[in-house]
């Protein structure tokens, strides 16, 4: 999603001819970059809120169990359509929603959250702290959003341009409160068409003069692409790079299939000295890296372990460059993919580095589901087009060198990783793809904190593939404690593969599974499954892919 030029109201299919109310002009201009749907719990401070969405010819409501969950969901659909949004009521809803709104703030995911709070004149009323003051919760959030705004009639115009503004700008949330009493009332004034970012021609000129003359000298050079050039909307000008420029590339774990994995620039995952000497020792023996929105966190350097020579890199980011120490302001990423695709010299070597796979699944018939036999048959059940959700811990670990079929796509809260983001994240992109097969794999322990959106996957019969790990307990948090038999790392033991029906998922096809035959029967009748589909995989408590214990070894984390 881009910030393309947003039309007028009169230009907005089903807007009203007279002047709208503050929510159908929020409604409306959000609907015109993206959003068609919100999801929400509703909540008495909400419900001007809430009513226009159950009104809104464009835009749909989208219940959810709980506010977390919706904000969950609203990142899902976001990283699929590119904006999201939630809605929920004042206090007791939006700080249900917060850690959900961080998650997306530190990943740059642009989420839209819709407050419904109390009239303006409102004092001591419930879902307050009965203080009288109103502005305490906006303020909590102001540390997770890029910006924020009371809507009222006099401001709706120029408010809700600004915060679309900055949140496709910084690629971030933001915060829209409207006070019950002033959300229906109609907007005060005219709004004028919204225009996106434009690079300073001058700085423009120079980054790109100064990419070539480093790429022009260099004897080796490779491209590691990232997630924000995903976030911009500039994946096409990335691969229009590739292509032009001959380059081959990596991705680090939090970057991964930001690029299609199915062609020949593709070298594989690069993880620092985690996994991989191959793709490592070529990347940090090039001349020149070129990272594009490539974000260096922990996870995504292998736990710190890669060494790139920032006076050999090559820095895209959003809306600045950096060639080796010189840094290029106000020049937009896409624009900097552009002219390099459009000027770059191509080269035709390629290096001797193939992409690692999974490799063949061992066991069969009786044999226990070991991490040789679960993860390969995972990534062989993937198929062209699929969104994977992996949840944050081994079943995403587990999966990071899985190649991916061609136009699938592999989502993973790889640096907020607040476990159970990953079951209504799926429910999430499956609202925004209804035409593409979700797979969600997620550990039980994250399962169990929002497995209650199932209902919801149910409720709208969105087809997915729910894979659920069963190794009794939380075994990434037993990997890096000290005592991997501590009390803290065990769980309630429920009937995992009982859970739909109880959810009311009539049809669903369920399993639970222990064994490599049962494993492969499942995933058979999962295939030919006309709806959804539920199995519960059961695993040794210690069954940990090879990136999990390895990163525990990094770590140095002691044992006892």
């Amino acid at each position: 999603m881009t910030l393309a030029v947003l039309p007028l109201m009169s230009e907005v299919p089903g807007a009203p001819s007279s002047s709208p109310s503050v929510i159908e002009y929020v409604l409306a201009r959000l609907s015109a970059i993206g959003v068609s749907d919100v999801f929400a719990v509703p909540g008495d401070d909400a419900f001007a809120v809430q009513d226009a969405l159950v009104r809104s010819p464009a835009v749909r409501y989208v219940g959810c169990c709980n506010e977390l969950d919706a904000g969950y969901a609203a990142d899902g659909y976001a990283r699929i359509r590119g904006v999201g949004a939630l809605s929920t009521t004042y206090g007791v809803g939006e700080l249900s929603a917060i850690n959900a709104i961080a998650g997306a703030y530190a990943e740059h995911v642009p989420v839209f959250h819709l407050v419904g709070m109390p009239s303006v004149r409102a004092r001591s009323v419930h879902h307050t702290l009965g203080d009288g003051e109103l502005d305490l919760f906006r303020n909590m959030a102001e540390s997770v959003v890029c910006a924020s705004a009371v809507m009222t009639p006099e401001n709706a115009v120029d408010e809700t341009d600004r915060l679309i503004s900055d949140a496709l700008h910084d690629r971030r949330p933001v915060y829209m409160a409207f006070p019950s009493d002033l959300a229906d009332q109609p907007i005060v004034g005219s709004p004028e068409p919204l225009r996106p970012p434009m690079s300073d021609h001058a700085s423009l000129r120079s980054a790109i003069e100064a990419i070539l003359a480093v790429l022009d000298r260099a004897r080796s050079a490779c491209i590691l692409p990232g997630l924000l050039a995903v976030r911009a909307g500039a994946r096409d000008h990335l691969q229009a790079f590739v292509d032009a420029s001959g380059l081959p590339f990596a991705t680090m774990f939090i970057d991964k299939s930001v690029l299609e994995e199915q062609q020949p620039a593709f070298i594989g995952m690069y993880d620092g000295k985690l996994m991989d000497e191959a793709v490592r020792d070529f990347v940090e023996s090039c001349d020149v890296v070129v990272t594009v929105g490539t974000m260096m966190t922990d996870l995504g350097t292998g736990a710190f372990t890669s060494h790139l020579d920032r006076e050999r890199t090559i820095d895209i980011r959003l809306h600045c460059t950096h060639v080796g120490p010189e840094v290029y302001r106000n020049v937009e990423m896409r624009d900097v993919l552009t002219e390099l695709a459009r000027r770059v010299t191509k080269r035709e070597l390629r290096p001797a580095v193939r992409p690692s796979s999974l490799g063949v699944a061992a066991g069969r018939g009786r044999d226990p589901i070991t991490v040789d036999a679960l993860y390969p048959r995972w990534a062989g059940f993937l198929k062209p087009r699929d969104i994977l959700v992996a949840e944050t811990g081994t079943c995403s670990l587990g999966l990071a060198f899985a190649l991916m079929p061609k136009g699938a796509t592999f989502l993973n809260q790889t640096l907020w990783g607040s476990i159970g983001w990953a079951t209504p994240a799926a429910f999430g992109a499956a609202v925004a793809a209804p035409d593409r097969r979700v797979v969600l794999v997620t550990g039980e322990g994250s399962h169990e904190m929002t497995a209650q959106e199932i209902s919801q996957l149910g409720r709208r019969g969105l087809k997915v593939t729910v894979f659920v790990l069963n190794n009794s307990g939380y075994l990434i948090e037993r990997l890096l404690c000290r005592n991997p038999e501590s009390g803290y790392n065990d769980l309630a033991s429920w009937r995992y593969s009982e859970i739909p029906h109880a959810l009311g998922c009539d049809g669903w096809l369920t399993a639970r599974v222990e064994t490599c035959g049962e494993l492969d029967k499942a995933l058979k009748d999962a295939e030919r499954a006309q709806g959804a589909a539920y199995i519960e995989v059961v695993t040794d408590k210690y069954a940990a892919p090879p990136l999990a214990r390895r990163l525990r070894e990094n770590l140095g984390t002691p044992h006892g």
